[in-house]
C-alpha cells in the first residue's frame, strides 16, 4: 500500500502498510535515522518528531494516522537551529541516544511559548527520559535558546580555607 506524507517540507511517497508506525518508516523506508527507538509504546521520547508543529512519539503513530500533516525529523531542522546551536554551547549530549527527541520537544516548547518558565519546561520535557542525566544542560540550553538568563547549573567550586594567622608562624 502506498501513502503520501509531508516529511520536512517534501512530499514523500511511502510503500508501508497503514498501521506501520511512522519511526519504522523513517528509518527503514526513508533512512531518516536521526529519531531513534527507544521503547516502542511511546513513553521514552527518542522517538519524538513534529507533526504540525507537536510533538508526537513515532514509535506508536501509525501512517495512516498522520492524514495532511507536516512531519518534521531533527534532519529538517538542518543543523543550525537555535535551539541545535545552544545544545552544542552548552554541551548536552553525553551518549546522544535521546537528544533528538530531546531538541524536537524543545523547538515545539518555544513555538508555542517562546519565553518559557522553569514550569514550562519542566511540563514540556516531562517524558523525554535522559538516561544520562542531562536534565540541568538541557534546561540550560533551553533557556539560552530562548534568550533567558541562566541560573548556575552548579554551585561554584569550593576554595580552601585560609590558614589562620597563628598558623603561618609554624
Amino acid at each position: 500500500m502506498a501513502a503520501t506524507l509531508q516529511i520536512n517540507g517534501k512530499a514523500v511517497q511511502v510503500k508501508a502498510a497503514p498501521e506501520t508506525p511512522l519511526l519504522w518508516v523513517l528509518r527503514d523506508e526513508l533512512s531518516m535515522t536521526g529519531s531513534k527507538y527507544g521503547c516502542g509504546v511511546g513513553q521514552c521520547g527518542a522517538c519524538t518528531v513534529l507533526a504540525d508543529g507537536q510533538p508526537i512519539r513515532s514509535c506508536s503513530t501509525p501512517i495512516s494516522a498522520l492524514g495532511t500533516a507536516k512531519i518534521t525529523t531533527i534532519e529538517g531542522l538542518g543543523g543550525d537551529h537555535p535551539v541545535q546551536q545552544a545544545w552544542i554551547r552548552h554541551d548536552v549530549p553525553q551518549c546522544g541516544y535521546c537528544q533528538s527527541g530531546q531538541i524536537m520537544g524543545a523547538v515545539a516548547l518555544l513555538a508555542q511559548k517562546p519565553k518559557p518558565t522553569d514550569d514550562d519546561i519542566s511540563s514540556a520535557m516531562d517524558g523525554n527520559i535522559c538516561r544520562c542525566g542531562s536534565y540541568q544542560r538541557i534546561r540550560a540550553a533551553i533557556k539560552d535558546a530562548a534568550g533567558l538568563p541562566q541560573v548556575a547549573s552548579s554551585p561554584p567550586p569550593l576554595q580552601a580555607p585560609s590558614a589562620p594567622a597563628s598558623a603561618a608562624k609554624i
